[in-house]
């Protein structure tokens, strides 16, 4: 039986907000995360985003609840950033996905967010990013 690693990625806060409820098309990431079928990296900072923006969208119970879920699943690494890269210029807010990724030594950032696309011309250091539908060829296609 082949064996392989799991991917090494970290979720933008759009993709995870959409891919929550069950009855999203985008619901099979979620389900991915769940079924441990990658490994998702995550800092103190992402889970803070993650849980405000659910909060919004939902409830602050739901929120809560997917926090709680992702700090449970082992396959959910908490990193810790030792070093800022700050890379995004037109959203220095997202610089924290580029450190995650970076210090978790990730494939990718899944990601719809246009200002990720100035990591696609810098050379070092490298993050690769896809979007949703990107993410769904790729992952289906090598697995």
């Amino acid at each position: 039986m082949k064996s392989h690693r799991l991917l090494n990625i970290v979720l933008d806060t759009n993709i995870l907000l959409v891919s929550i409820s069950e009855y999203s098309k985008y619901h099979w990431i979620f389900r991915l995360l769940v079924d441990k079928k990658f490994n998702l990296f995550i800092t103190n900072e992402i889970l803070t985003e993650y849980e405000e923006i659910i909060s919004q969208k939902y409830s602050f119970e739901t929120a809560k609840a997917v926090v709680r879920m992702l700090l449970e699943l082992d396959n959910v690494r908490l990193c810790t950033i030792y070093y800022k890269y700050n890379l995004i210029i037109d959203d220095p807010d997202d610089d924290k996905f580029v450190d995650a990724a970076l210090a978790g030594n990730c494939d990718f950032i899944v990601t719809n967010d246009k200002h990720f696309n100035i990591l696609k011309s810098i050379d070092f250091p490298r993050i690769n990013t896809l979007n949703i539908e990107e993410f769904n060829n790729y992952f289906y296609l090598s697995n």
